[in-house]
């Protein structure tokens, strides 16, 4: 089994913590998104991942490749680097990866995190992942016929349809069918709004007669904006909070301070005169002093004073220090 991931746009809307780090290794509860992303995608399958292949831009550099590498190591897989040079849309972006487009496969976009326990039917041509939603205009839904099979994707809709939404996930159980499919596309320059997208190919592959069923998953969860990523973190941490999952480090060092759960705090943070949580997480090595943090995300060597911190998010190596609450300042900013 492989999981292709692609994930070549940086996140626009996230910035300014996408100007140093892509966003899918933006950490919810510690962990990179990605990260996050490839586990539970392993979990739900329950067998041998062979291959995790990331499509990525040309500048995210070696750090990144590096780290992506370690975490498809973290599943006892081989990690495939591939890059996509345009944005040129989904379709385009799973193609750049066709060398690694043969035998059973999940293909699932890194802007998004989700919960499920669903047995996943291999016996499909394809599944691909629903969420029922209240607002299905905004999304791709899919209809089902009374077999539960899905008849018809349709992205959009301006009349109700269904609202089992589409959030980005896809098996197929021999994925060198969709790469013929999307050769298709690319080679007749099908293209909507300037772009190559998915949905063709898997529209020729339906009309085959091939066999697509829905996987239902129980939570869906974006990561596209500032708010919704620390509205994602805090659900998270309730979810590995009431799994038992241990989630402040032993090395953190607390000197009259109080941490109400769920809360992740990393390696070497130090909290003084400070009141921590809930839905709180805190990378390594960060100081917070003098503060009241809730319903935040703050990563890695940062540095935090006199705050009074509610719905922020602050990138690494960051230094703050006032009154501010809902703030967003990335990498390296400093507010004295």
């Amino acid at each position: 089994m492989k999981i292709i991931v692609p994930m070549a746009g940086r996140g626009s809307r996230l910035r300014p913590h996408t100007l140093t780090v892509p966003k899918p290794l933006i950490p919810i509860a510690g962990k990179p998104i990605v990260h996050r992303l490839v586990e539970d995608i392993a979990k739900v399958l329950d067998e041998k991942i062979d291959e995790v292949a990331f499509i990525i831009g040309e500048d995210f550099g070696e750090q990144v490749e590096q780290d992506l590498m370690k975490i498809a190591n973290s599943l006892g897989a081989k990690g495939t680097i591939y890059y996509q040079d345009m944005p040129l849309g989904t379709g385009h972006a799973i193609m750049c990866a066709k060398e690694s487009l043969s035998g059973p496969a999940v293909i699932a976009y890194a802007d998004t995190l989700f919960k499920a326990d669903f047995n996943l039917d291999k016996s499909a041509d394809a599944v691909m992942w629903v969420k029922k939603v209240e607002n299905p205009s905004a999304y791709g839904v899919v209809q089902l016929n009374q077999n539960g099979e899905i008849t018809d994707l349709v992205e959009k809709p301006e009349e109700f349809v269904s609202d089992l939404a589409v959030i980005g996930i896809y098996y197929f159980k021999d994925v060198a069918v969709l790469k013929n499919e999307l050769q298709n596309v690319l080679d007749a320059k099908l293209t909507r709004g300037g772009e190559y997208q998915i949905n063709d190919g898997i529209e020729q592959m339906r009309a085959s007669g091939l066999r697509f069923v829905p996987g239902k998953v129980d939570e869906w969860m974006d990561c596209g904006n500032k708010n919704v990523t620390v509205e994602t973190n805090g659900r998270m941490l309730n979810f590995l909070h009431q799994d038992g999952e241990k989630l402040i480090a032993d090395s953190v060092k607390i000197s009259n301070a109080e941490i109400t759960e769920p809360c992740y705090i990393g390696e070497n943070v130090e909290l003084i005169n400070a009141k921590i949580g809930p839905n709180v997480s805190i990378g390594d090595g960060t100081k917070v002093e003098n503060s009241t943090i809730k319903n935040s995300l703050i990563q890695k060597n940062a540095e935090i004073k006199n705050a009074k911190l509610d719905n922020a998010m602050i990138g690494n190596f960051a230094k703050f220090d006032g009154e501010f609450t809902q703030i967003s300042i990335g990498d390296y900013s400093v507010l004295e």
